[in-house]
């Protein structure tokens, strides 16, 4: 079991919604990008979930995707996001650290190396943009044999027949995407939101974590009364960009409190 089940239960325990926040490893550089994780740890993140930079990251929007130009050009490699995990786990044994990324670089490194490094380092989970169900057989397996989650995305578009499919071997959570484009999108009505997060959680017997478009505290809030978990991306991303450290970390610290608060 990774730390990703009792975090969850905690929650639910406290009726509280959690937040998962994201940061790009290696924007601008290692140690930034540590910093940031510790920084967001102790400012309320139940979760971080921590981006593996690539060359066309499909899902994402402009603010993500220079964050991963930024980190490609500073030199950041898989390997070196793994070194990051590892170096957070020195200080930090129980915040959950969720891998997020797409398939090339974890094929590249070779799928059962890599499930065999990321929890070694410390990792809880992966979620992999780019490989559907249909083809996820031997990536899933080798996150299987080291006790690793493998997070789904759910989208507007995941209908009826197809939502079982999606959740079927998904652990540890749902990444509810609450609204169709890209990372960083404006978002869908809550009471849309809370419809759909009950389809999910229904058909999966998960927490559902809705992201994608939350930049603001009350977007936050609203999406925490109704969700298990509320995704921030973009907007730290593009505060550590333009601010630094501090304000992203402060922003973030809003958006936890926030979150947490919400019911």
């Amino acid at each position: 079991m990774t730390r990703l089940a009792p975090t969850f239960a905690a929650l639910k325990s406290d009726n509280r919604a959690g937040f998962v926040a994201y940061v790009m490893a290696g924007d601008p550089d290692a140690n930034t990008t540590l910093e940031m994780m510790k920084g967001l740890a102790d400012k309320g993140a139940d979760v971080i979930e921590l981006g593996v930079p690539f060359t066309d990251p499909m899902a994402d929007g402009p603010t993500i995707q220079r964050a991963a130009i930024r980190a490609l050009e500073g030199g950041m490699t898989l390997r070196g996001v793994l070194g990051i995990v590892k170096r957070f786990r020195e200080t930090h044994a129980d915040t959950p650290v969720v891998l997020m990324g797409y398939a090339n670089p974890f094929f590249s490194y070779g799928y059962a190396q890599f499930a065999t490094d990321a929890a070694a380092a410390g990792a809880d989970g992966v979620i992999c943009v780019d490989i559907p169900p249909e083809e996820d057989t031997e990536f899933r397996g080798a996150l299987d044999a080291n006790g690793l989650s493998f997070v789904r995305l759910a989208a507007p578009t995941t209908d009826d027949k197809r939502l079982p499919q999606v959740v079927a071997h998904t652990s540890g959570f749902v990444y509810y995407v609450s609204t169709t484009g890209v990372t960083g999108a404006g978002s869908g009505a809550t009471g849309d939101i809370s419809a759909a997060v009950a389809r999910v959680r229904a058909a999966s017997g998960l927490p559902v974590a809705v992201g994608f478009g939350v930049k603001t505290p009350e977007r936050a809030a609203d999406i925490g009364k109704v969700a298990d978990a509320v995704v921030v991306g973009s907007a730290i991303v593009e505060e550590l960009a333009q601010n630094g450290v501090d304000q992203a970390l402060h922003l973030a610290g809003t958006l936890a409190d926030a979150a947490h608060s919400a019911r």
